[in-house]
C-alpha cells in the first residue's frame, strides 16, 4: 500500500482541521493553532532495557483531547494500527499491530537486540475522519552503549535464516514517481515460498531514509485482494504476488536518496525480514 503524501509529513504538519481567524490585528487576522492527534502516555519514558521484553505502550490523542478508541476493522492491512520502532543507523526494525483496548490504550511487549536511539512510528486508521489513515512519532533510547553501523552497500540478494531473498533485475528509482521492485524468495529448503497473510497483507514493503528517517509503507497482497492499493495524488500503486516465491513492491517514495527496504513476510510461522540499500534518484 502506498501512502498519501500528506502522511509522509512530520507529525505536526497532520492537520485534521485547521483554525481560523478569530480576531484581528492591524487588519490581519490572528490564527488559531491547528489542531492535530498526538501521542499521549507514551512509555516507556526512560531508556529501555536490552535483551529483556519492554512493555510498549501510548493512546492516541484526538484533537479534543480524548483518546481514539475506533480503528478500521476487516480484510486487508489497511486496518488498526501499525507500530513500527527502527534504530537510527537503519540496523534493525521491529513491526507490531498491538492490540486496542476498550479505552484506548495500544500496547504490546518487545524485545530490543540492539542498543541505541530508535524512532518510533505510529502509523493509524481511524474508523472515520477525513484522512484514511495518519502517522504520529516520538523517539525511545534502549541502554548500552550505541555504536553506529554503516550502511550496506547495494546488494541484490540477502540470505537471512536460511531464506534467500532476491532482487529481479536492477531498480531504477525516481522520487515522486512510481516504480516496482521484484523479487524471488525462496526457503531454507530452495523452495519457493508460500506466502501467508501476516497482518492483513502476504508481504509488507517498509521504507526508512537514511539519516533524516522519513518514512514509506507498501503492502504486497494477491491479485484478488482489492484493499491493498492506495493513491498518492492520481497515482494509485500496489504490491502483488501472484505465485510462491515470487514479489513485487511498489514504491511511491517522497524525496531521493538513500533509503532502506525492510521486506517482510510470514512463512509457516517465521516471520523473514530482508533488508536491502535502495538508491533513489531526483
Amino acid at each position: 500500500m502506498t501512502r498519501r503524501l500528506l502522511a509522509l509529513l512530520p507529525a505536526a504538519l497532520l492537520l485534521t482541521s485547521c483554525g481560523g481567524g478569530s480576531s484581528s490585528t492591524g487588519g490581519l487576522p490572528t490564527i488559531q493553532a491547528a489542531k492535530q492527534y498526538t501521542l499521549g502516555s507514551f512509555g516507556p519514558s526512560r531508556p529501555a532495557p536490552l535483551g529483556k521484553p519492554v512493555r510498549v505502550s501510548f493512546v492516541i490523542l484526538q484533537p479534543n483531547g480524548k483518546p481514539l478508541t475506533q480503528f478500521k476493522r476487516g480484510a486487508g492491512p489497511h486496518t488498526g494500527v501499525h507500530l513500527i520502532i527502527v534504530r537510527k543507523d537503519l540496523a534493525t526494525i521491529i513491526h507490531t499491530h498491538p492490540p486496542v483496548h476498550a479505552d484506548g490504550t495500544i500496547a504490546t511487549t518487545v524485545t530490543f537486540t540492539l542498543p541505541g536511539p530508535y524512532r518510533v512510528v505510529v502509523d493509524a486508521y481511524p474508523k472515520s475522519g477525513i484522512q484514511p489513515n495518519f502517522q504520529l512519532f516520538t523517539s525511545l533510547v534502549v541502554k548500552g552503549r550505541y555504536v553506529p553501523k554503516p550502511l550496506p552497500p547495494f546488494s541484490k540478494k540477502q540470505v537471512v535464516g536460511g531464506y534467500t531473498v532476491a532482487m529481479v533485475g536492477q531498480p531504477d528509482l525516481h522520487a515522486i514517481q512510481a516504480g516496482f521492485v521484484h523479487f524471488t524468495a525462496t526457503d531454507p529448503q530452495g523452495k519457493p515460498v508460500v506466502f501467508t497473510p501476516w497482518f492483513g497483507a502476504l508481504a509488507h514493503a517498509i521504507f526508512f531514509r537514511q539519516g533524516t528517517l522519513d518514512y514509506f509503507h507498501t503492502h504486497i497482497c494477491s491479485p484478488s485482494e482489492t484493499a491493498c492499493a492506495a493513491a498518492v495524488g492520481s497515482t494509485r500503486i500496489s504490491g502483488k504476488s501472484d505465485k510462491p516465491g515470487k514479489l513485487t513492491a511498489g514504491v511511491l517514495v517522497p524525496v531521493p536518496g538513500t533509503w532502506r527496504l525492510f521486506l517482510q513476510f510470514r512463512d509457516h510461522g517465521t516471520i523473514v525480514t530482508a533488508p536491502f540499500t535502495l538508491h533513489v534518484k531526483p
